[in-house]
């Protein structure tokens, strides 16, 4: 195993801004539900409602990722997130405007706001490599998911404190602020990019192709997938059931979303200082852990059994979320690395509230045993059938003139 170079990428002041704008929307993202949350908490709206405007803005991030894909490719990745950090900071407030008097305009304005979440995802990957030098990206996406996590943890109760002092309106233009410093903090970037002409849907077609020459990728995103739209779901709804019915508390639910949590900061910590040698494998490894997460839910266990799987759940998924955007940002070709971005958060995230959707009435049908059961063996069989895809154990894509015989 190897340690990475001790120089801190926050030296970068560059890399300060972007990491600053991608908290900055990450805090934003995350704050939405809750704050909703919070107005059914307090009769603002009900739980229909806020079900209705959460899913259109699942449906606005997923209608918005492929087309930012090409057009971060097509343009400056920079002014993509400018643009896109505007369009969620104005759709924030129309959601506080329709809040208590019309749905539409809330669910309206939230499919804007998740347009301009789906449109800023793949365009920071790419950004993120035009300001980041190669040999310290994993750093770097080590941040990154670091600030993600600590956001999870200490946001819902600075939220709730200022939920006594503002009001849920309040909130939510506060998230239109940190939109607006998500589009404008970040810096330019260094690629010279330059738009095709071409239709979109030939740019596209391009960025799939891109992907397919890149076996360990479609080989690690069918296991992300699978776990995401099976295990995270699943335990999405078992996990209260389970709290409720067999612990009869819900302190377990909230000790193992913590675990989680806390887990995942280990993991950043531990995987921005360290490079297996076979790093593909040790990151499926890591995702593949996920599925003791429903093991437990599923095993007559002792509570503090539960809390702990899900600690060895957090650490593994950012034992792989840190190597694998690595590797998509080292190996990718950089003019369609948006792109093959955009096919990652549009497949692994957009099949969990399908995932969510199916395992709900399953678990209704069947039962949560034999649901947590087919769902922890799926945790532990996709990554595990990915890793016999060679080229997945360095998450490095091997050319035939690598492998000794004739270029492309």
């Amino acid at each position: 195993m190897q340690e990475v170079e001790s120089t801190s990428v926050f030296r970068s002041a560059p890399f300060l801004r972007l990491w600053t704008g991608t908290t900055a929307s990450g805090l934003a993202t995350w704050a939405l539900p809750f704050i909703l949350g919070l107005a059914v908490l307090d009769r603002s709206i009900g739980a229909v409602e806020l079900g209705v405007v959460l899913a259109a803005r699942t449906v606005g991030f997923l209608a918005a990722a492929p087309v930012a894909g090409v057009l971060a490719d097509r343009y400056p990745r920079r002014r993509v997130v400018l643009w896109a950090g505007l369009v969620a900071a104005g759709a924030s407030p129309l959601i506080a405007l329709g809040l208590g008097r019309s749905t539409v305009l809330m669910a309206v304005a939230a499919a804007v706001a998740g347009a301009g979440q789906g449109a800023c995802r793949p365009a920071f990957q790419a950004l993120t490599a035009e300001v980041v030098a190669a040999d310290q990206r994993q750093r770097a996406n080590a941040a990154m998911t670091l600030s993600v996590r600590v956001t999870t943890l200490v946001a819902p109760g600075l939220t709730a404190l200022l939920a006594v002092v503002v009001d849920t309106s309040a909130l939510l233009v506060g998230t239109g602020v940190l939109w607006l410093g998500a589009a404008l903090l970040p810096p330019k970037g260094t690629a010279a990019v330059v738009a095709t002409g071409s239709r979109f849907a030939a740019d596209f077609v391009a960025g799939v192709r891109e992907a397919r020459g890149h076996p360990w990728f479609l080989a690690g995103l069918g296991a992300l997938t699978a776990v995401i739209a099976t295990g995270y779901s699943a335990t999405g709804v078992a996990l209260p059931l389970v709290s409720r019915d067999r612990y009869g508390t819900e302190t377990v639910l909230a000790g193992a979303l913590t675990a989680y949590t806390l887990g995942a900061l280990v993991g950043a910590v531990l995987i921005a200082r360290w490079r297996p040698r076979a790093e593909g494998w040790v990151a499926l490894a890591g995702l593949g852990v996920y599925g003791f997460a429903p093991l437990s839910l599923l095993l007559p266990v002792p509570a503090v059994v539960v809390v702990g799987a899900y600690v060895v759940a957090g650490v593994g998924i950012e034992l792989f979320n840190v190597p694998w955007f690595t590797g998509t940002q080292r190996e990718v070709d950089p003019r369609m690395l948006a792109r093959v971005s955009s096919l990652d958060f549009l497949l692994s995230y957009g099949l969990a509230p399908v995932g969510l959707a199916l395992i709900a009435p399953a678990i209704d049908h069947f039962g949560p045993r034999p649901v947590l059961a087919v769902c922890a063996v799926v945790c532990f069989a996709a990554p595990a059938a990915a890793a016999l895809v060679p080229s997945t154990r360095g998450f490095r894509t091997v050319t035939r003139r690598q492998a000794g015989g004739p270029g492309r």
